[in-house]
């Protein structure tokens, strides 16, 4: 069951009605049973994997907080870390790391060929089990209480509206919150109703759109010119983020009405000025768990340059392997650790340059927005090429300048279309910037009604419909 679906519609006709009117336990039992079933609907089998993480954490938890044994504890957090990795290894990486090995062997001759499992990836499971990790991590560190109800872990886990693409939520953060019975709040309709319709329109308008020229663009790159690749490449940045802050919208609004807050996951990343500053605006529920729960506890930035260096590279590597099971995501994450290396080695050099040479704060602004831009987009191609080679073979195209005319981009009325839609899309982002859109909302009903006629609007009169999946689905 995906967020752009109508049976996801009908699913939220019968479960709105039937949450506000519950309370207490059977509210809880409402929302898992939800959960459950939006869940389930892709494939009923992962449910017991779900529920079995689930189980582990909770008892382990349990017995972590009951006791003050440092050695106890320390073998209980042990053994939860190993059978939630384990569960994502087996089912994520599995075939990746079979197929490496088979590949190595056979560029050393050694002629080993196994007979792969085709291992099916549990949709959710990167982010639920990150969720669960920190819950017992923050238990192991003293920072939480163990949850004594079941039910309500339970549901913390599956809560439908993040369960399948995030936010990566905090157990400190959602579970106090499962313990209220909020009512229904009209600002809280009002604001997140807003959310769910920019989050379709970001989907459905933006993202979908630009993939039906992006998808042609990276499944045949030989027969584009340089200029076609360029806005492939280009199209697809914005496809990314508004396919995935599109996904957090949503969720983010469906779970405000249901009076229930989840941190911003996206910020106008593109507008960035530096690599730090980007990944503090893009996905910032995985940035902030990386930097919570794998670069501090590596050390961080705490024992030298050398050690900040090799930290920061680290994490992203393990970042861009979170992303999936293949190189190339490999090559992503590589690629900002070493963009975030080299900002802290010339920042600072930069700095003293533009004072020197008295650049303008506009003009410096503008720089750094566009390289860093730039560099996002170079490694956005090893994400969404279908194979490294094919990231190297566009990168190289691009920088041939072959054929930078107008006239050797295909598509050009569809290409218009998503430009003029990227450029809504801006002026919005841009406006919410510059006004209280919140309180606009709120306090004007006339600014309300434009604003939602004006989304649904621009959905069904650009958006493509076909149900297509989210992209962060497959991680």
């Amino acid at each position: 069951m995906t967020f752009n679906s109508l049976i996801f519609l009908l699913f939220l006709a019968i479960f709105f009605p039937l949450y506000f009117a519950t309370r207490g336990v059977t509210r809880i039992w409402l929302c898992l049973i939800a959960s459950y079933i939006f869940y389930g609907w892709w494939d009923y089998r992962f449910l017991a994997l779900i529920a079995a993480s689930t189980i582990v954490d909770y008892a382990i938890g349990r017995m972590m907080y009951a006791t003050t044994d440092p050695w106890k504890r320390r073998l209980l957090i042990i053994v939860t870390v190993v059978v939630n990795l384990t569960f994502l290894g087996f089912f994520k990486y599995f075939n990746f790391f079979i197929d490496s090995f088979h590949q190595m062997s056979d560029t050393l001759g050694l002629g080993f060929s196994p007979s792969t499992l085709e291992i099916t990836l549990p949709i959710g499971i990167s982010f639920y089990t990150f969720m669960s990790m920190s819950y017992t991590i923050d238990i192991y560190r003293g920072e939480l209480p163990a949850e004594k109800s079941l039910l309500k872990f339970a549901t913390f886990i599956a809560f439908f509206p993040h369960l399948v693409a995030g936010p990566i939520l905090r157990a400190r953060d959602l579970l106090p919150q499962l313990h209220g019975n909020h009512r229904l709040h009209r600002p809280r309709v009002v604001i997140g109703l807003a959310l769910i319709l920019m989050g379709y329109f970001k989907k459905v308008g933006v993202a979908d759109s630009a993939a039906l020229v992006v998808d042609k663009i990276f499944d045949e790159p030989a027969v584009h010119s340089s200029l076609g690749l360029l806005v492939g490449v280009v199209l697809y940045a914005f496809q990314i983020y508004c396919d995935f802050s599109g996904y957090s919208d949503i969720a983010i609004g469906l779970a405000l009405i249901m009076g229930v807050n989840f941190i911003e996951n996206f910020r106008t990343p593109y507008i960035s000025k530096n690599f730090s500053e980007f990944w503090s605006r893009w996905h910032i529920s995985l940035s902030t768990w990386l930097r919570d729960y794998l670069y501090i506890p590596l050390g961080g930035n705490r024992f030298g340059k050398f050690n900040t260096q090799r930290n920061l590279l680290l994490t992203m590597l393990l970042g861009g392997l979170w992303h999936g099971a293949d190189w190339k995501f490999v090559i992503w994450g590589a690629l900002h650790g070493m963009y975030l290396v080299f900002q802290r080695l010339i920042g600072k050099r930069w700095d003293r340059l533009r004072k020197m040479l008295r650049v303008p704060d506009f003009l410096n602004n503008a720089i750094l927005i566009t390289v860093v831009f730039s560099l996002t987009c170079l490694a956005w191609v090893f994400f969404r090429a279908n194979s490294t080679a094919d990231a190297l073979h566009i990168i190289h195209r691009i920088f041939s300048f072959d054929d930078f005319t107008l006239a050797s981009v295909r598509n050009k009325i569809l290409v218009a279309k998503v430009a003029l839609l990227i450029g809504v899309l801006l002026v919005i982002e841009a406006a919410d910037r510059r006004f209280d859109m919140e309180a606009l909302l709120l306090k004007s009903p006339a600014f309300r009604v434009a604003a939602y006629a004006t989304l649904l609007w621009l959905i069904a009169l650009f958006g493509t419909f076909g149900s297509s999946t989210f992209i962060y689905f497959q991680f």
